[in-house]
């Protein structure tokens, strides 16, 4: 396993941090927005890939999930909380390429708990 915390620790900061629903996220995936940002070397960038592995492991129960998909969950939580500690723009945030990457994490900053 890629993380030193166990699935308990990563299934409740996902559950804290990934708070798109799978089809919100997927209505998400393809809009021009959530494909313009975010580095690409195959025509879709890091995040988008990943955004569409969050729909998979949303729509998974947790006991069924396979060990790739918990590293995933990791990988997540870590992304989003490093993009967080960055800080986001000062103005018009819900236009930034800051609010739509972490989207494409699964993870709204506009969005109300």
């Amino acid at each position: 396993m890629a993380s030193s915390k166990s699935h308990d620790e990563i299934w409740e900061e996902w559950r804290d941090l990934v708070n798109m629903a799978p089809q919100e996220l997927e209505d998400w995936l393809q809009s021009e927005e959530s494909k313009s940002v975010g580095d690409s070397d195959s025509g879709e960038s890091t995040g988008h890939k990943s955004g569409r592995r969050i729909v998979k492991i949303k729509r998974t129960n947790k006991d069924d999930l396979n060990d790739d998909q918990w590293d995933h969950m990791a990988t997540v939580v870590g992304y989003i909380k490093r993009h967080l500690s960055q800080g986001g723009p000062d103005e018009d945030v819900g236009h930034s390429n800051w609010r739509y990457s972490l989207m494409n994490w699964g993870l709204d900053p506009l969005k109300d708990d």
